[in-house]
């Protein structure tokens, strides 16, 4: 299975589209347009797997400029602004690496069921796993 299995691939392409300029991109508004802030739980689960080839659980700020790679690999590397804007979004405890279990908390729109609170944190776990491959 690949993420064009679960994302559009023309939602992934508007979605790198809109970033294409370097300090352009907006972690809530790449999630929104790639259509990441749709996925149910299952879904988000396959693209954890798909993705999380060291099981760390953890990006650090030198995966995370590669983000948008990970989706094309093409796409640009985040600007070092980009990058620490995204990390401090994201980052909830401050030690400089972003966890699987809150990395979205801050970056998709509120939502107040339970339900909507689980779909939240199997998200963040995806935005986890999408930085921690690196293309070679």
């Amino acid at each position: 299975m690949s993420l064009t299995d679960i994302l559009s691939a023309s939602d992934i392409a508007a979605a790198l589209r809109d970033c294409q300029a370097p300090d352009s991109f907006s972690p809530k508004k790449f999630f929104q347009i790639s259509g990441m802030s749709k996925k149910s739980s299952s879904q988000l689960k396959e693209i954890f797997r798909i993705l999380d080839n060291d099981q760390s659980g953890f990006i650090e700020e030198d995966e995370l400029k590669y983000f948008l790679q990970r989706f094309e690999c093409g796409a640009r590397v985040l600007t070092t602004s980009e990058t620490k804007t995204f990390m401090a979004a994201a980052d909830h405890d401050g030690d400089g690496k972003i966890g699987a279990e809150a990395a979205f908390q801050n970056l998709l729109p509120h939502r107040n069921s339970r339900v909507t609170d689980i779909i939240l944190n199997m998200q963040h776990v995806v935005l986890c796993l999408f930085c921690m491959i690196r293309i070679k």
